[in-house]
């Protein structure tokens, strides 16, 4: 039997919990220029019935899944999902849930590491008096790593590390004494701070403070609906991937946490509710920060020159400048809350996703809650240093790409087919609405079972073949004229080719830019060894999979 006896302490902080591990950087960050790139106020459509025919029935099947694990005493993934089947192969899939996590944590607390130096520079007044360039400057040395206010060699590499250290220590001491605790305490403040925010970007007035433009025009810009976007497909797949990046399904976190839940406890509200949360943050507080301020002081021309790069550039770059037009106390203030609340939100989403490791080493290797959690620590720091030291070499998009956008999908479909057509629906909806403290409606019975599938193999295929500019019908001529189709440098196929770096080779080369030709060809050297390290990794982890099986078998254990 396992020693894994960990537990939630309440359950407003386990839906707390939950909450924070969806809400994340992506709420804040990637949401509004989402919106703003597919469609305005149209884009709300797709993204609300993703939410509803992908979002919430992966929700249920996830916290059904890890309740059901946890009852026979696996807390991870690999056995969850061979508890639902005995065919050895499901546990080798069940490993994108702890391989996804790790290594997700590698880069995401690389940017969580930002909002905490960003709240310190804000601090000690580093970006008072700069311009927006100077600001935006001070980030592209950050990430060069040659830049150090504080006298200290790579200081990136010692927020990196402190971020790291804050997350593993909290981790180790267990879910009701740390992760419930940063989750009552986190989630209430990234509230406040957001209200605080929303407020000054709405009732932002031209001619005050050095703003050009009412807050209001930029809510107009943002949600101002462009119907036509609705029968663009690639609007549809960027909804769909908001929804994955924003509930963190598809991850096996969600998994980890239901499988502390007692067997006869509801899930089906819970998700409901720790859903819902998602989406109050991401729709109304996410879209009054970013893009009302920005466009209040830049104007909406500056702001699309920005926002084509994502809100991280947005965030990071041009934020700080905006907040000191304010005035010394409320630039400040503004500063610490905007920074702060991107960092509650990447804490409470970095801790979960400890959890799924934490949780197997516990189970198969008898490792107490420190040592599991010190574990992880030392995982993720070997994995994240490329990302730190290689990050204008593309290592850092290489991991976002692969494994926190195309493996999130790939298991999300994976589960899908395990709970409706292998451990079947019948069972499956008896998970669901056991000790269910809501009605769950019985169309969903079919959207699990067929529209959620079709749905992800459509944003799988999507993403496959991706066709540049988005043009689905000049691709298909293209093709029928025997010109091959014409890939995004976003699609898969086209990512494997390395389509991007290639085209960037040729243009230098025809230029004669050497020193572009080097960077470019060490560039190709960088994205083409993490892929394979990626690879090693996951293998590496299938490798400790078949261990903790083995000792099973032999201890006699249930499997």
């Amino acid at each position: 039997m396992t020693t894994n006896q960990d537990s939630w302490g309440t359950r407003v902080g386990l839906i707390l919990a939950m909450a924070g591990n969806a809400v994340g950087l992506g709420n804040f960050l990637r949401f509004p220029v989402q919106a703003v790139q597919n469609g305005g106020g149209a884009f709300i459509i797709p993204y609300l019935v993703c939410f509803l025919l992908m979002g919430i029935p992966l929700l249920w099947v996830e916290w059904s899944m890890g309740r059901l694990g946890g009852s026979r005493g696996h807390h991870s993934t690999p056995f969850i999902m061979e508890t639902m089947d005995k065919r050895r192969f499901w546990k080798y899939l069940g490993v994108f849930g702890i391989f996804t996590n790790i290594v997700v944590a590698a880069y995401y607390c690389y940017i969580e590491s930002w909002t905490m130096s960003w709240v310190y520079h804000t601090i000690v007044g580093t970006f008072d008096g700069k311009t927006q360039t100077e600001v935006a400057g001070f980030f592209a040395h950050y990430v060069d790593l040659d830049t150090s206010t504080t006298g200290i060699p790579y200081e990136p590499v010692v927020f990196y590390i402190l971020c790291l250290a804050l997350n593993t220590y909290i981790l180790s001491k267990g879910l009701s004494g740390g992760i419930e605790k940063v989750a009552k305490i986190g989630m209430p403040l990234l509230i406040i701070f957001g209200v605080f925010l929303a407020y000054k970007g709405i009732t932002l007035t031209a001619g005050e403070d050095g703003a050009v433009f009412d807050g209001t025009l930029g809510l107009n810009f943002l949600w101002e609906p462009q119907f036509d976007s609705l029968t663009n497909l690639n609007v549809w797949l960027a909804a769909a991937g908001q929804i994955f990046f924003t509930l963190s399904v598809g991850m096996g976190t969600v998994h980890c946490y239901a499988a502390y839940v007692k067997k006869k406890d509801d899930i089906a509200l819970n998700a409901m509710t720790a859903g819902w949360t998602n989406e109050f943050v991401e729709v109304l507080l996410g879209a009054s920060i970013l893009i009302p301020i920005s466009v209040g002081y830049l104007g909406i021309e500056k702001v699309v020159e920005l926002t084509s790069s994502g809100g991280l550039g947005l965030g990071f770059k041009t934020m700080p400048y905006l907040f000191e037009q304010w005035g010394d106390v409320i630039g400040t203030m503004a500063g610490i809350a905007f920074f702060g609340l991107l960092f509650f939100a990447g804490i409470t989403s970095s801790l979960a996703m400890g959890s799924p490791w934490i949780g197997f080493m516990k189970d198969e290797f008898k490792l107490s809650q420190f040592s599991a959690s010190w574990s992880f620590g030392l995982v993720v720091l070997a994995l994240g240093m490329p990302t730190v030291f290689l990050f204008n070499y593309g290592v850092f998009d290489e991991y976002d790409y692969w494994v926190g956008t195309v493996a999130l999908v790939v298991f999300a479909l994976t589960e899908i087919i395990l709970f409706s057509w292998v451990f079947g629906l019948d069972k499956g909806w008896k998970e669901i609405t056991s000790g269910a403290d809501m009605r769950v409606p019985r169309i969903y019975r079919y959207i699990i079972k067929w529209v959620t599938p079709i749905m992800l193999i459509v944003v799988f295929l999507g993403s496959l073949i991706t066709p540049q500019g988005g043009d689905w019908a000049a691709s298909f001529y293209s093709l029928i004229e025997g010109n091959g189709w014409i890939f995004s440098d976003q699609a898969i196929i086209a990512k494997l080719q390395n389509q991007d770096i290639y085209a960037s080779l040729d243009l230098a080369i025809n230029t004669g830019n050497t020193e572009q030709i080097t960077f470019l060809k060490d560039k190709l050297g960088f994205v083409n060894g993490s892929r394979l390290f990626l690879l090693v990794i996951y293998l590496l982890i299938c490798g400790i999979v078949y261990k903790a099986y083995s000792n099973r078998k032999k201890e006699g254990r249930r499997i």
